[in-house]
């Protein structure tokens, strides 16, 4: 039995040495964006949320083991245009109120390259989760002149606003509707190692 014991410690010690922990980098919101677009009648409307956080473990050496989630505060949404902005913040839409958050964590990365990859996470919008994929680029780690090491990304993804439950419309001449389905997501994050 102490055999054994030994035995096993020893694996244990061994697995341990072998295992490359990444390091966690806190996004840092003053050189970071999360922005939308989306189809208004003809033309396409971009916003952004302007309050948010999250955190990303990355090991350069180990893509395919990173991961991440944050935070979004649904009442910091911008659109550069007051009224719209009361609108989206209302139960047509966000309903800020019920639901003061978006929330994103990431499941399972894919497809990883040093450059970039593909993560799958579950999305909470509107109080429905739903699962995602977002194409990420990485885009490398470097140390500012103030002894902070940061790292970069950009990562993308396309959502139907429908199966969050934001199903606010209104009809248009020729049978269509004034505010597009489909949202594109950019997150322009840079972050710091802590």
């Amino acid at each position: 039995m102490k055999r054994l014991m030994v035995a096993l410690t020893m694996i244990s010690v061994g697995l341990l040495a072998n295992t490359v922990w990444a390091d966690t980098f806190k996004v840092d919101p003053d050189h970071s964006t999360v922005g939308f677009k989306i189809r208004h009648l003809l033309g396409n409307v971009n916003g952004t949320f302007d309050q948010f956080e999250g955190t990303i473990d990355y090991d350069p050496a180990q893509p395919e083991l990173s991961k991440t989630s944050g935070t979004i505060q649904t009442a910091s949404i911008n659109t550069r245009v007051s009224k719209r902005d009361d609108h989206l913040r209302g139960g047509d839409f966000f309903d800020v109120e019920k639901f003061p958050q978006i929330a994103f964590t990431s499941t399972k990365v894919l497809e990883s390259t040093p450059e970039g990859g593909k993560l799958e996470g579950v999305l909470m919008i509107h109080g429905v989760e739903k699962p995602v994929v977002l194409n990420v680029e990485i885009h490398g780690i470097a140390n500012d002149p103030w002894g902070h090491t940061r790292a970069a990304f950009t990562a993308t993804t396309k959502i139907n606003r429908q199966d969050f439950g934001l199903t606010w419309n209104k009809a248009v001449e020729a049978g269509k509707f004034l505010v597009g389905d489909e949202v594109t997501i950019t997150i322009e994050a840079e972050a710091i190692k802590q």
